[in-house]
């Protein structure tokens, strides 16, 4: 049972545990979802925010940091929530509206779903 326990992804130690639904690495602290390993082939098609979470369209979702706005002297300030999202295909994978800003482009690993 131990060989199907992957390496971890972010430091790839191979001492990754199994708890509850979740797989741990004790040298990194590194926590990610144990059923994002068992779609590993989906990764390709599947949008994650910055936790590891499956993101869909219409979700609801958090900045986690401050972004500049290109071609403006605006910021998006940490914690303002995007409501209604669409996934599209590009380095900028979401689609949405910003109250006080209006349509925008985000990558998913500045959002948290909330």
């Amino acid at each position: 049972m131990m060989s199907e326990i992957p390496n971890c992804p972010e430091c790839s130690s191979t001492y990754t545990y199994e708890d509850g639904m979740l797989l741990i690495c004790p040298e990194c602290s590194h926590e990610w979802p144990k059923e994002s390993e068992a779609s590993n082939n989906d990764d390709n098609e599947q949008v994650k925010d910055s936790n590891g979470n499956v993101l869909n369209d219409g979700d609801t979702v958090a900045i986690i940091k401050d972004l500049k706005v290109k071609g403006s002297s605006s910021v998006l300030k940490i914690g303002t929530k995007v409501k209604n999202i669409r996934l599209v295909d590009g380095d900028h994978n979401i689609d949405c509206k910003i109250d006080g800003f209006g349509a925008m482009k985000l990558k998913s690993e500045f959002v948290k779903k909330v």
